[in-house]
């Protein structure tokens, strides 16, 4: 039985860096697409619970959804698929997941959700943001380390966050092990307003620059590196449990923790009920 594999994205379900992935995924096992029925990114990890969700087949194992690229995978894992999927993949996004831009990105926070369940999961993101751009390469190179992830356990709750740059293969250096770096947009909301006088806003300004942070993604993504960081959802900063030890509220006592200096293991993640 040939293993499966769940993808999504939060560009749509007719995204070309989907397809151009998801073409390629077919030589490693059964690809189940579940994505958004239209463009959703800077989704992030949303999921909604307040409407009803649609769902369409588009044709074998081949689904749109209105709603969020983690309503997507959520659905895909505990109604759609047939069985657990042996890795669950957002991408190709059109345009690089770098730095803080990964706590906005979609096509993240649906791998993000795969790994919440325990299973492997990756994203991959091409410089490439045109859609009648070229995602072969991202492809090839997304397939690839994917069937690395495959063949040896990864760690709960991990997502491994790939960009590919923009470029003919042989101009790249190789593959480079990142930290995430920070990205500077311009703050701005623009003001318009509609045939009627009623003011409308856009949010986002141009990006600004970037830290120079050594071995940060965005760097080395500058000079043509593809770039893997690995992600984990425990956003604690072990930095800080002093500050926060040192802490005093009126009329209430620090009780002793046992939490250290740092990560004693990895939180654990949920399991999909059988």
């Amino acid at each position: 039985m040939r293993l499966k594999i769940l993808l999504s994205n939060d560009d749509g379900v007719d995204a070309p860096g989907l397809n151009a992935l998801a073409d390629r995924l077919e030589d490693l096992g059964e690809v189940w697409v579940v994505a958004p029925d239209r463009e959703r990114s800077a989704a992030s990890h949303a999921i909604s619970l307040h409407r009803p969700l649609r769902i369409e087949q588009l044709g074998a194992r081949r689904f749109s959804v209105d709603g969020t690229p983690c309503d997507c995978v959520y659905v895909g894992l505990h109604h759609l698929m047939d069985g657990d999927p042996a890795v669950v993949v957002g991408g190709i996004n059109h345009g690089a997941n770098l730095g803080n831009d990964v706590l906005y990105s979609g096509t993240l926070a649906a791998a993000m959700e795969g790994a919440l369940f325990g299973f492997p999961a990756v994203a991959v993101s091409s410089a490439t943001s045109d859609r009648d751009g070229d995602f072969s390469l991202a492809a090839e190179i997304g397939a690839k380390v994917i069937a690395s992830v495959l063949e040896r356990p990864m760690h709960p709750g991990v997502l491994l966050n790939v960009n590919v740059p923009k470029g003919p293969p042989g101009e790249i250096p190789g593959i480079k092990l990142c930290r995430l770096g920070y990205t500077d947009w311009a703050d701005a909301v623009g003001v318009r307003h509609d045939p009627r006088d009623k003011p409308y806003y856009w949010i986002g300004g141009e990006r600004a620059g970037h830290d120079a942070i050594v071995d940060s993604d965005i760097n080395a993504h500058n000079q043509g590196y593809i770039t893997v960081t690995p992600i984990h959802y425990d956003l604690t900063d072990y930095r800080s449990f002093a500050f926060v030890r040192d802490l005093r509220i009126d009329g209430y006592q620090n009780i002793p923790d046992t939490l250290g200096n740092g990560p004693l293991d990895y939180p654990t993640v949920r399991q999909r009920k059988s």
